[in-house]
């Protein structure tokens, strides 16, 4: 039996170079193999042993043991009209949650003028750009075409098979908390997602939006950003990751400490007053919106770096113009840009979205506030891989939304 803490009881999809340089010792490896194994997994994104052909045979022989191609399986594929993929993939228990690929479109959305014109202004990918993006250029040569950019892509990745938060507008809670996904699982997921991006695409941006509270599951979720940030495997950027949460106040301070701010925040609000917000998202209860905006303003943002400000609108609860002057006020002071996401039906809960008109007077009112306010375009909902859609397939309700008197509004 391993002792407890050892590298070689840590899933092997989620050991770092240097836990695999223990963990191949017995079998004569050195550090150097410990780094091409972790760049197969990770860089390259391959699984099955008999390929790592740098490797000598007997490490090949003893790794295959581990069944790492095993680890993740992709049990459908949904592709939507737009491009968008939905990935349903299983782990070994047979336990599975869905990650979704988004690629980045430009254009206007619904006919009129919007804030989300621009190849990254798409979607979840809005939450992970940086505001210094539009000064990017190809590097195109003067007097020639410029060439032909990759098409970015923004993978929304999940952390636990169900939800314990509960939210009334959110598919991923319906049956309640299942499991925590392991760093190894999570891994997987844009491990697998890179394997199907077509020779065009490239993965841009990584958003934890997927199912789950990523900071409920805090050590996992932790540990899977260090091994996708590492230099030698995939290494994205910090700066291209945004972690979503529903308000969990000690382990914001914990992210912020922990990485010094980099990962990109998204906070789900949804509302501006805890009596609205209780009643959408019970978390509220624990985390009332004070101690909430107190923990945002502690925050420690980089430079040209802003909180993203998660707002689903809600036919009837918080889609008023008062609901907007309301956010204004309690925003005020805090770098933050804000989506605005129309509510994306559930078969779980009665609620919806507003009409257009009013989602764009919600949205005119913070714009003259002075904040930067998107407006999410549904990507993948004809495969119900739109926002607050990812569901545990077949999962039975833990909890369904029922208005009281005082919160459906005439």
């Amino acid at each position: 039996m391993e002792p407890k803490g050892s590298s070689v009881s840590i899933p092997p999809l989620a050991r770092t170079p240097s836990e695999w340089t223990e963990a191949l010792r017995p079998l004569g490896g050195r550090a150097f193999h410990a780094r091409q194994l972790f760049r197969w997994l990770h860089g390259r994104g391959v699984l099955e042993t008999d390929r790592m052909t740098d490797l000598p045979k007997t490490i090949r022989q003893n790794l295959a043991a581990l069944e790492l191609d095993r680890t993740i399986t992709v049990a459908e594929e949904r592709r939507a009209a737009d491009g968008t993929r939905k990935l349903l993939v299983r782990f070994r228990d047979g336990a599975s949650v869905e990650t979704v690929l988004i690629p980045a479109v430009s254009g206007r959305s619904h006919g009129l003028p919007s804030p989300i014109d621009g190849p990254e202004q798409d979607a979840d990918a809005a939450a992970a750009v940086d505001d210094d993006d539009a000064a990017e250029t190809t590097g195109a040569i003067a007097g020639s075409d410029p060439p032909r950019a990759p098409v970015r892509v923004t993978q929304c990745v999940s952390t636990q098979v169900g939800c314990a938060m509960g939210c009334a507008f959110c598919a991923s809670g319906v049956a309640g908390l299942k499991r925590h996904l392991g760093a190894d699982e999570i891994v997987a997921q844009v491990v697998t997602g890179r394997t199907r991006l077509g020779a065009d695409e490239r993965l841009r941006n990584l958003v934890f939006m997927g199912m789950g509270e990523p900071l409920h599951n805090y050590d996992a979720t932790c540990r899977a950003l260090r091994l996708l940030t590492h230099p030698e495997g995939i290494a994205l950027s910090a700066r291209r990751i945004t972690i979503s949460t529903s308000g969990l106040i000690p382990e914001i301070a914990r992210l912020g400490s922990d990485f010094g701010g980099n990962i990109g925040l998204a906070v789900s609000l949804h509302a501006a007053d805890d009596e609205t917000r209780s009643r959408l998202m019970p978390i509220n209860k624990k985390y009332p919106l004070a101690a909430l905006i107190t923990a945002l303003r502690a925050y420690p943002l980089p430079q040209r770096r802003r909180i993203t400000i998660e707002y689903t609108l809600v036919a009837d609860h918080n889609d008023r113009a008062n609901d907007a002057r309301a956010l204004a006020k309690l925003l005020r002071g805090i770098p933050v840009k804000v989506n605005l996401i129309p509510m994306n039906p559930i078969a779980a809960s009665p609620l919806g979205p507003p009409p257009l008109r009013q989602v764009l007077d919600f949205q005119k009112v913070l714009c003259d506030a002075g904040y930067s306010c998107f407006i999410r375009r549904r990507r993948g909902d004809d495969v119900s891989a739109a926002c607050g859609q990812l569901a545990l397939l077949g999962a039975r309700p833990a909890r369904r939304f029922r208005p009281t008197a005082q919160g459906k509004r005439g």
